[in-house]
């Protein structure tokens, strides 16, 4: 024990010091501190063992933090995202037995730096005072290589009855030694760690997640994978549950329930957000009202609820499941515009002049009662009815057509929109035709059907009424020079654009950069290909040359719907942006806010917290959305995979979708989902890869494989684990398609294994329904 040496140092003076210091709290800055010399720096050494030993402090002598704390500069390991901010622990954390990791708030500074669950960086730490809610935070210095992470995968047994981890990323070919297989079983699908720091050294399993080809399997692996949050606190589900018994004041909302709103949705929807009305105005326009539900009234900023639903960022859809963005009580029942029930509703008000101009707007709380809640198939049935026999006033008193509103009323609404279609050609937006795929399960979750979903009028309908009233929400927001979360999507990069121009030229088009590129441009090269399949490859081409669309606070308009200003209103149940734009236009136009209740935040406008805080918000949910469109795209990939693992061996009709080294991309037309081609099966022949023209390019056959060409291919392998494909020439001239995770012979215990990585061409896609708009 240290001496009772004069000068030195009380032990809570030595841990208040190490608390506050600026940098490193090592004995010799512990020393100048307190002015030590001599045999006071000997007792200080001393008092410093006996603290270290009391587990007062830990540490080197070079530097001491508190026990159960942090050093000044230590690697954190980001295991989630709270209201925006990354949460952080150590990396490497040895606590004594009962204590957990010190969850650490990163405080991030540099624009457009945004972390992400599972990634490591070496950040200075600052303990904070009792009263904050996370005793500690951190300024990142510099983000680190990701350290081996637990992943997925399905158990197999070699000959030897030897496990091995067959993991689910179609992009990982080797599989792994399992050490400690838990209570797995052979086909078990589990979440397993690595043993060492990589996977190479082994793995053992963290839990068993279950039958990989059970339904519902497909959509749990993404989530895994993805870190997508599916489980809602206990505190945000109490939150809702109260919010949900909130009282509707008929008093201070516009009582909007006479008008006959209808809602056109997919035929499976659990929640609608948005219903549509219009009238003639006498003028050759419309006044139109969109109607949309009013989350911000039941979602208060600051409160659990709010935390949880900033952290999801948006609803993931999956053919088997949602995971929604908020509990069920609202974003399937108080919160959805269902037929015949008064909801509360954020309604935006247009008048649409006779060029399908909107020339004014305006926004009020509602209380609103949906007539009927309609089919996409079933709109589009009634508006080729509408086309081709106008309602007369029999008809209306009859409901000819079907459907509990007036036939009237929806005849009205088509021609409204027949007038923002014509404002939206005058606009001339990017027209491309991205086929989307729809899988479709029977009631025991088994694939019933797969196909590329049809793009209908009544899609068009629903989109224009909600682009038109994003576009008053931005405008009308920025009138009051109110905050903004933009929806942007950036004109392609110069680089981009020379790409295009050079594989333009490679198929005998030009493309002159010296002009303004606008959507149009590449409407009208489209418009003047009547091939389909030229006009295909021309699509992909443009469409790869396309910026990713993402949420800001600063406006760089909209190239792809050729719009100055937009923002996203329409769909405050599934996108939390669309949420922080009904509370901006709370504060901005003065609605009505609901008196205060004891369980729930008191107000329902934007925070000002989050009114500074817009950059790293906006950041935040761009990542959310990117991480929610590449699950459902996984999953989708698995579906079909399983879909077509029945015909392996059949020979389709594909067409290339893209172009590398090592081989192309095909993908089934009618049908969708990209395989690989390998380089090997395409013959003897050397082939050389063309990087401009997309191509590979045989040197003694010239034999060409190009981005958009069709031909016939042989299925040769569907993983449903994987989602991957892949095909190989009919006639089998090259190598046979090496399957994913065959191996050699088994030798001393141990398995040959295949390697390699599955390459795919980026791609970018804007979704029906403004989802991805």
């Amino acid at each position: 024990m240290a001496r009772n040496v004069p000068g030195l140092p009380s032990k809570e003076q030595v841990l208040e010091f190490i608390r506050t210091a600026d940098g490193a709290a090592g004995k010799r800055e512990i020393a100048r501190e307190f002015g030590l010399k001599g045999q006071e720096k000997i007792a200080l050494k001393k008092l410093l063992a006996d603290m270290a030993e009391e587990g007062l402090i830990d540490g080197r002598k070079s530097a001491y933090h508190r026990m159960g704390g942090l050093p000044k500069v230590t690697v954190l390991r980001v295991v989630d995202i709270d209201d925006g901010y990354p949460i952080a622990v150590p990396d490497a954390w040895q606590p004594d037995e009962g204590t957990a990791p010190p969850r650490v708030r990163i405080v991030e500074s540099k624009k457009g730096g945004a972390l992400r669950k599972g990634d490591r960086v070496l950040a200075r730490t600052e303990e904070l005072g009792p009263k904050e809610r996370l005793s500690w935070r951190a300024h990142p210095i510099k983000k680190l290589p990701a350290a081996a992470e637990a992943m997925l995968g399905v158990i197999e047994l070699d000959g030897v009855l030897k496990p091995w981890l067959a993991p689910v990323d179609k992009r990982i070919r080797n599989s792994f030694p399992v050490s400690d297989i838990g209570e797995a079983e052979e086909g078990s699908l589990v979440l397993a760690e690595p043993i060492g720091k990589s996977q190479r050294g082994g793995v053992r399993v963290l839990e068993v997640l279950g039958d990989p080809l059970a339904p519902r399997s497909f959509s749990l692996i993404a989530i895994h994978k993805y870190g997508i949050p599916h489980v809602f606190p206990d505190a945000a589900v109490a939150e809702a549950e109260v919010a949900a018994k909130l009282p509707l004041s008929e008093d201070k909302r516009e009582d909007l329930r006479h008008l006959p709103i209808v809602a056109i949705d997919p035929a499976d929807a659990r929640d609608h957000d948005d219903a549509i009305w219009a009238e003639p105005d006498g003028e050759g326009g419309y006044r139109a009202v969109v109607a949309i539900a009013d989350v911000s009234f039941y979602v208060r900023p600051g409160g659990q609820l709010d935390r949880e639903a900033r952290k999801r960022g948006n609803s993931v859809y999956f053919p088997d499941r949602v995971v929604p963005m908020l509990p069920e009580v609202l974003s399937a029942d108080v919160c959805s515009l269902k037929e015949g029930e008064d909801r509360a509703a954020m309604a935006c008000h247009l008048t649409i002049d006779a060029q399908g101009r909107i020339t004014s707007f305006r926004f009020a709380r509602a209380l609103v009662r949906i007539a009927e809640v309609i089919a996409y198939e079933d709109a589009q049935a009634r508006i080729v009815a509408a086309q081709h026999h106008p309602p007369t006033p029999s008809s209306e008193e009859e409901g000819v057509g079907g459907g509990g509103a007036p036939a009237h009323a929806r005849q009205t609404l088509w021609g409204a929109w027949n007038l923002l279609n014509a404002g939206r050609d005058a606009r001339d937006p990017l027209d491309l035709d991205l086929p989307e795929r729809r899988v479709k399960l029977d009631d025991k979750g088994r694939i019933e059907e797969i196909a590329v979903r049809e793009r209908l009028d009544a899609h068009r309908v629903v989109e224009d009424f909600m682009i038109a009233a994003n576009v008053a929400a931005a405008k009308a927001l920025e009138s009051k020079a109110h905050p903004v979360v933009y929806r942007i999507h950036e004109p392609p990069t110069r680089e981009k654009l020379i790409a295009l121009k050079d594989y333009f030229k490679s198929i005998g088009k030009n493309l002159a950069l010296g002009q303004v590129i606008t959507p149009g441009l590449f409407n009208r090269m489209l418009k003047d290909i009547a091939d389909d399949a030229e006009k295909a490859l021309v699509m992909e081409a443009v469409l790869r040359s396309q910026t990713q669309a993402y949420y800001g606070p600063r406006n760089a308009g909209h190239f792809g719907l050729a719009l100055g200003s937009y923002a996203h209103f329409t769909s405050p149940i599934r996108r939390y942006a669309d949420l922080l734009v009904h509370r901006a236009l709370v504060d901005a136009f003065h609605l009505e806010q609901p008196k205060p209740q004891a369980a729930l935040p008191p107000a329902t406008g934007l925070s000002e917290q989050d009114r500074g805080d817009l950059e790293r918000i906006t950041e935040a949910i761009s990542q959310t959305e990117r991480r929610a469109m590449e699950a459902e795209r996984d999953t989708i990939d698995r579906y079909v995979a399983a879909w077509l693992s029945a015909r392996v061996g059949e020979v389709f009709d594909t067409r290339i979708t893209g172009v590398q080294k090592f081989g192309f991309f095909a993908t089934i037309v009618g049908l969708g989902g990209d395989g690989l081609v390998p380089v090997s099966t395409l013959g003897q022949d050397y082939f050389h890869y063309e990087e401009g023209a997309q191509a590979l390019v045989g040197d003694k056959t010239g034999e060409r494989y190009t981005t958009g060409d069709r031909l016939k291919l042989r299925l040769a392998e569907a993983n449903p684990l994987t989602g991957a494909l892949k095909f190989e020439p009919p006639e089998g001239a090259g190598q046979r398609v090496e399957k994913r995770g065959e191996r050699g012979p088994v030798k001393k215990d141990r398995a040959k294994h295949t390697q390699g990585r599955r390459g795919r061409p980026a791609n970018i896609r804007h979704q029906g329904r403004g989802r991805r708009t």
